[in-house]
């Protein structure tokens, strides 16, 4: 089995390349083609070797259909199926509205959204001359809820929810499964540097009263991908421990 992961050099893109070597699928890691996230994408191939399955680094810059579509073939040379896909790849430029620039909105909508456009094409074309696969993309909460200083990336995440509805129906009679997750507040660096006060003030809104970790978003793509979620597909599976109930 093949998985291709995109935007995994770090954080929760990384913790899913991982999980899925552990589940024994080769990994086809994607990151940025800087010299930065290519030292950072081989460290975590070196990591998934580790667990005894192949693993290689394909860097591309997914907002860019003519690398995306690259990378797929070369994908399919290297290791002659594409089981699953996770399009895990997106940023974040915040701001208001009123102040928010074009640029802004399109770089968000083009990393985060058009991505999952430039990648699903190729790969699910492969997928229905195989008869199977599995897609997961990474939507968001803030794709169900909205959030202020986000209608960049609010848009783009409510788009891929509806993308994966979409594709969901039109690639279903070919055996091809596609899903999202949606995540709410996840423990990294930057939720670690927020003050006890700033904490209890989210858990607040939090039914379970603390962030998410990363593996519990990997654990979830893990269970849509697999044959356990065999009749499951065009959901958005919300990771949020009760964020808005």
């Amino acid at each position: 089995m093949t998985a291709i992961i995109t935007g995994a050099s770090q954080g929760i893109g990384e913790c899913i390349a991982k999980r899925l070597a552990k589940d024994g699928y080769n990994v086809a890691i994607n990151c940025y083609p800087s010299d930065g996230d290519k030292e950072k994408a081989e460290k975590v191939a070196e990591e998934c070797r580790a667990m005894g399955v192949e693993a290689e680094v394909f860097a591309a810059d997914v907002s860019r259909y003519d690398q995306c579509e690259a990378m797929v073939k070369a994908i399919k040379e290297r290791f002659g199926v594409i089981d699953a896909l996770v399009n895990n790849a997106g940023i974040t430029k915040d701001g208001l509205l009123a102040r928010m620039s074009e640029e802004q909105y399109d770089a968000v909508i083009a990393v985060n959204q058009k991505s999952i456009f430039n990648m699903m094409k190729p790969v699910c074309s492969i997928m229905m001359k195989q008869k199977h696969g599995a897609i997961v993309n990474m939507a968001s909460v803030a794709g169900l809820y909205g959030n202020p200083g986000q209608f960049n990336y609010s848009a783009s995440k409510a788009a891929i929810i509806g993308m994966t509805m979409s594709a969901a129906k039109e690639f279903g009679a070919r055996n091809i499964r596609v899903n999202a997750v949606a995540p709410g507040l996840i423990k990294t660096p930057m939720t670690d540097a927020l003050t006890d006060e700033q904490k209890d003030k989210i858990f607040g809104q939090i039914a379970l009263k603390r962030f998410g970790e990363v593996s519990e978003i990997a654990s979830t793509v893990s269970f849509l991908l697999s044959e356990e979620a065999s009749y499951i597909t065009g959901q958005t599976i919300e990771i949020s421990g009760g964020l808005a109930m």
